[in-house]
């Protein structure tokens, strides 16, 4: 996994909260067309989520490190067309500094999801207007 990494204008905690937003999801993110939150953890986080983009759908496991600001994510198990990957936010200069890495379990689904620096992109606008 090649790792993206681009300065937002806000806080590394306003990032990380509107990142795991998972009813906020299709203002950013490119080719969704449904997500549902099929369990939650203890926490009250999303930990198993179907999504439904134009061209597959699948459902991801999703693991929050809260003291690092990283959220994991990775197919169930036996679920072959999805994506696994990583997104964390740090304290930069005048905001935070978005990790995002991006694998899929073949160059289709990463595809039909986005382009990881385009997905990171999307994200990032979508900060900045959304203030």
């Amino acid at each position: 996994m090649a790792a993206i990494t681009r300065r937002i204008a806000r806080t590394p905690e306003a990032c990380w909260r509107r990142f795991i937003d998972m009813d906020a999801l299709s203002a950013w993110l490119p080719n969704l067309r449904r997500v549902r939150v099929i369990t939650t953890g203890a926490d009250g986080r999303p930990h198993e989520v179907a999504f439904e983009l134009t061209s597959s759908s699948y459902t991801l496991v999703y693991a929050y490190d809260e003291a690092t600001l990283t959220v994991r994510w990775a197919p169930r198990t036996g679920v072959r067309d999805a994506v696994r990957g990583e997104a964390s936010f740090a304290a930069a200069p005048d905001g935070c500094l978005m990790t995002y890495q991006l694998e899929g379990s073949d160059a289709r689904s990463t595809r039909a999801l986005a382009e990881p620096d385009a997905l990171v992109s999307a994200f990032a606008r979508w900060m900045l207007q959304s203030a």
